[in-house]
């Protein structure tokens, strides 16, 4: 009898790429939510669904629950088709996707209840934090094992991102949560005072860095030359970045401590190498969208590429804005207000959203043997939905922003200040609305991928395609 041809372990991949969208809804959801209890006060229901609880849960559910199943799903999706191997240590893998749903219930289970470390995007208490590491260690195993089993010799550029961003996080993630247990709910730092803010923002900062953008990375070097059918712009850009990003990250976290008690120079070795970011990002932002070159007529009937190539519009805006931002000059002004939630969700929604939104209609039909999604045309309603949502979200977050910032720092002619805090909280409560508007929009966009995704399902059958041969040309 002929040997059975090996396929690709694909039930990992859907797994992951329907909690995605089950995560996001929820993460939006509750996104949403804490929005409206800044409009309408009297939502918030003590002591489990007020701001203060739900805030760090929608953090959580959007970079960690939303964010990282994509980040797992695409990752296992592209090491695979670009190694032209199996996934190595199927169980591992089946355990990453088990576990992680794990961490991700215990998240919410904890964070309503007040159980929290008080860290930005680190809040998990320590028996969880173990957990997290385990689950990693795990996936490190599983993405590195099937690159060391590959038939191919070249490793693939978006195989360099991911496995930074696996290495960066577990780096960050144990070093930022070393505690001190006190009791199963509660610990205290290992670092004390000024040396915590600074671990803490090495970690938060690079949290950004590796999970929101070396990983997504990863994501558009493969989806973006796949949908637009070209090759990457330039290879050697693409390498070039990697090595610029992947230096000058870790440098720039002191900028989320201008004028506070970090050293000075430690706050000026953040700016610095902040404004240098802005090279190696821009120049992986024009190498995505220039993969389009003899490609662009395709923007007019492909929703998936409009996605792709927005989420890259977005990012380029954000990773601008983000080392303008940083300088203490500017900084004086944006800090602690609006103007930093509008930055961080002008990357979180319009550049690790959509390029997810992206990739994640790229695989659905091939993980359920579709050719296509169930409805094309509803995939060009979301994107619409989604980027009338973002700009109405970040626009409003920003002239808020910049108000508020007049208005702490205005003085009368003696000395005394211009206005109350209550009336920056007057003057921003519009523009509140505003924002609850954008995410409410950006929620029902994943409401209508939500019932796309299942009727593509319905529809399909599990497909797990068969191993390409090493002298394959196509990925």
């Amino acid at each position: 009898m002929p040997e059975m041809q090996a396929t690709y372990n694909y039930t990992v991949i859907r797994q992951f790429s329907v909690m995605a969208v089950v995560w996001g809804i929820v993460g939006m959801l509750v996104g949403v939510v804490i929005a409206a209890q800044l409009v309408w006060p009297e939502l918030n229901f003590s002591p489990y669904f007020t701001f203060g609880r739900l805030r760090p849960l929608h953090t959580n559910a959007v970079i960690f629950a939303f964010g990282g199943s994509a980040l797992f799903a695409t990752s296992y999706y592209v090491v695979q088709r670009t190694c032209h191997a199996r996934l190595f240590a199927g169980p591992l893998a089946a355990f990453t996707f088990w576990g992680w749903q794990l961490v991700i219930v215990l998240a919410a289970i904890t964070l309503p209840m007040g159980m929290t470390q008080g860290k930005e995007y680190a809040e998990l208490e320590w028996p969880i934090d173990i957990l997290i590491a385990i689950v990693w260690i795990a996936y490190a195993v599983v993405f590195f094992g099937t690159i060391a089993k590959r038939t191919v010799s070249h490793i693939y550029v978006a195989n360099w991102f991911y496995g930074a961003f696996i290495i960066a996080v577990a780096l960050l993630h144990i070093f930022n949560s070393a505690a001190v247990p006190v009791t199963l709910f509660k610990s205290y730092s290992a670092y004390a005072g000024v040396q915590d803010a600074m671990v803490q923002w090495w970690y938060g900062h690079n949290a950004v860095g590796f999970f929101l953008t070396a990983g997504f990375l990863g994501m558009m070097y493969y989806f973006v030359p796949k949908q637009a059918g070209r090759p990457v712009y330039s290879y050697r850009l693409s390498v070039v970045h990697f090595w610029a990003l992947i230096f000058t990250y870790m440098w720039a976290g002191p900028h989320h401590l201008h004028y506070t008690a970090l050293p000075e120079w430690t706050q000026s070795i953040g700016m610095v190498f902040s404004l240098i970011l802005l090279a190696p990002s821009w120049g992986g932002m024009i190498n995505g969208v220039m993969t389009l070159s003899g490609a662009w007529h395709k923007l007019r009937d492909d929703p998936i590429l409009k996605f792709l190539i927005t989420s890259l519009s977005f990012y380029g805006m954000s990773t601008f804005e983000g080392p303008m931002m940083a300088i203490k000059t500017v900084n004086a002004l944006s800090h602690y207000t609006d103007w930093t939630v509008g930055h961080v969700h002008s990357g979180a929604l319009g550049w690790v959203a959509m390029v997810s939104i992206g990739s994640l209609y790229y695989m659905l039909p091939r993980l359920f043997g579709k050719p296509e999604m169930y409805s094309v045309k509803l995939i060009t309603v979301h994107f619409w939905v989604a980027t009338i949502g973002v700009v109405l979200y970040i626009a409003s977050m920003w002239i808020a922003g910049v108000m508020q910032g007049l208005m702490w720092r205005a003085v009368n002619p003696d000395g005394t200040l211009t206005y109350s805090f209550v009336e920056a909280v007057k003057g921003s409560y519009p523009f509140w609305a505003i924002r609850f508007l954008g995410g409410v929009l950006f929620l029902s966009g994943m409401l209508i991928m939500a019932y796309n995704m299942v009727r593509t399902i319905r529809g399909g059958q599990r497909v797990d395609a068969p191993v390409l041969l090493p002298a394959a040309q196509h990925a």
